[in-house]
């Protein structure tokens, strides 16, 4: 029986998964890994961690679906995007790496513009704004603080893409991932000269980048020893676990939507061209999809921000869900469905830990807005989610101003589990939500990959139709509809109005 392995590179774990040549989950397994910040805004990680991880996971898995390493034909990977990893010419880390969300290099970012000449000119060049979470702008830092390290970087790679090396010994990426380094022009799918050249970047430390599906290498003997897999197996390119996660949801073809929400949210769509926004509010990528693209914006709290009112303000909620034996989620669901649609002019403004997308403010703070006498804590629940849904659907209508069309909005992560959240996320985007039954997101997609690379399926999109089905159909309702149009007009108003006053509070001296 041939089997596929996808290997998931998260920020908390690494997750394995393999899939039969039906495209069926076997089973899956997941090993953590550590997160450093070793000061305010840094977030790094040791890149032997994530081997031992994928070693650790890999052997579970394959105890956990019965199979031999042997009936494993092929490897392909999904990982977290933009972080930094460099090694010297033997393949030795010279730092730790320097993850997605470190939040040190805005200097770096406004540099890069304004060296390039400003942010249209960077849109033109990479298809995005420079965000602190893109590559080159950690890239730059190094340089700046750390010249002997840099000195000694003779390889430049990202997460996923180093479990690669210690697979093969081969040092490649993918044009999905590297999309978000800023120095990947998306339209010819190579390293941008006009970038390389700008920030004196040597092309020499830079891997040479294929489609998700192309093949990258094969297992080495140590590394098959290690694994349990055999030695030669198949190894394929992967990408970014955004463009991968759409696999595994089958968005890859336009008029597909994909809305995750989990502790961040996402909202992903598929393009058969490539369109930036030139106001540089949400990202363009290349696909996972050959020669194809795909755009997508990030809300920073979305399932946090029901986290944080759990942990928070919930442990009445916590208490007696563990006399129930029941998730305290559900009691807390079942208190905001008792509340009215739009919470009597109650907002809840997601910004915990600043916003990304649309608004790229890391000033900006979470807040109840209109409070009044006769609000009482289911309002209080129920905007938690209204004002998170509100926040992707900007998402949604950039999306649509941009030409996107969408016929189908696919839910998953957390927001996709609650009947109550399924019909809030219809109503507020306005547009038919389905769930399906593929729940494994980046790791399913990886292997999608994987079995579509060896041969299994022509093509990715065949891959995705014989393991991906809808399983779930929620209509808006016409009331829920109509009133959700007017509180979103509301909610886009309070950011504007609240933009400078964020920055004052941040200005305030601590006590």
């Amino acid at each position: 029986m041939a089997t596929y392995l996808g290997i998931d590179v998260g920020t908390s774990g690494t997750k394995t998964l393999l899939m039969d040549a039906r495209a069926r989950v076997l089973a899956t397994a997941t090993a953590s890994h550590g997160l450093s910040t070793p000061k305010p805004g840094w977030s790094e990680q040791d890149p032997d961690e994530w081997w031992s991880a994928t070693v650790q996971a890999t052997r579970a898995v394959l105890r956990k679906a019965k199979v031999r390493g042997s009936q494993v034909s092929a490897v392909s990977f999904s990982g977290q995007m933009h972080g930094l990893v460099v090694t010297d010419g033997a393949g030795k880390v010279l730092r730790p790496s320097i993850i997605w969300n470190d939040a040190r290099t805005a200097p770096q970012a406004a540099y890069i513009e304004r060296r390039v000449g400003g942010r249209d000119k960077l849109i033109e060049l990479t298809g995005n704004p420079a965000l602190v979470s893109y590559t080159l702008t950690k890239l730059l830092w190094v340089r700046e603080h750390e010249p002997k390290i840099y000195g000694r970087i003779r390889h430049f790679l990202l997460p996923k893409d180093y479990i690669r090396l210690k697979l093969t010994g081969e040092y490649v990426g993918d044009v999905s991932d590297m999309s978000g380094t800023l120095l990947l022009d998306p339209r010819t799918r190579d390293w941008s000269k006009p970038m390389l050249d700008a920030f004196g970047i040597d092309r020499g430390i830079l891997p040479p980048v294929v489609e998700s599906h192309a093949p990258t290498g094969t297992v080495t003997k140590e590394a098959a020893a290690l694994l349990g897999i055999a030695p030669g197996t198949l190894v394929f390119g992967g990408g970014g676990d955004q463009p991968v996660g759409a696999v595994g949801n089958g968005v890859v073809a336009e008029g597909l939507i994909s809305a995750t929400i989990g502790t961040s949210g996402v909202v992903f769509v598929h393009s058969k061209d490539c369109r930036p926004d030139p106001e540089g509010r949400i990202n363009t990528y290349c696909a996972s999809v050959p020669g194809e693209y795909c755009m997508f914006g990030c809300i920073l709290s979305t399932g946090g921000c029901f986290q944080w009112f759990r942990n928070t303000l919930g442990a009445a909620e916590a208490a007696e869900a563990k006399k129930r034996k029941c998730d305290p989620y559900e009691l807390l669901t079942a208190q905001a469905a008792k509340a009215p649609p739009g919470c009597e002019g109650v907002f809840w403004l997601p910004y915990l830990t600043g916003e990304r997308t649309p608004h790229a403010d890391p000033l900006a703070r979470a807040g109840w807005v209109g409070i009044h006498s006769r609000t009482t804590r289911n309002e209080l629940t129920r905007a938690v989610l209204e004002g998170a849904t509100f926040a992707m659907n900007e998402i949604v209508s950039i999306l649509q101003q941009r030409g996107m069309p969408i016929r189908q909005i696919r839910l998953s992560g957390g927001g996709a589990r609650s009947a109550f959240w399924r019909q809030l996320q219809a109503d507020i985007y306005g547009t038919n939500c389905v769930t399906i039954n593929a729940e494994e997101g980046p790791a399913y997609g990886a292997a999608l990959l994987a079995a579509t690379g060896a041969g299994e399926f022509q093509d990715v999109r065949e891959a995705c139709k014989a393991g991906i089905r809808v399983v779930r159909t929620v209509k808006p309702t016409a009331a829920g509809k109509k009133l959700y149009a007017q509180y979103y007009r509301q909610f886009r108003r309070l950011y504007p109005a609240l933009k400078d006053e964020f920055a004052r509070i941040a200005e305030l001296p601590e006590a």
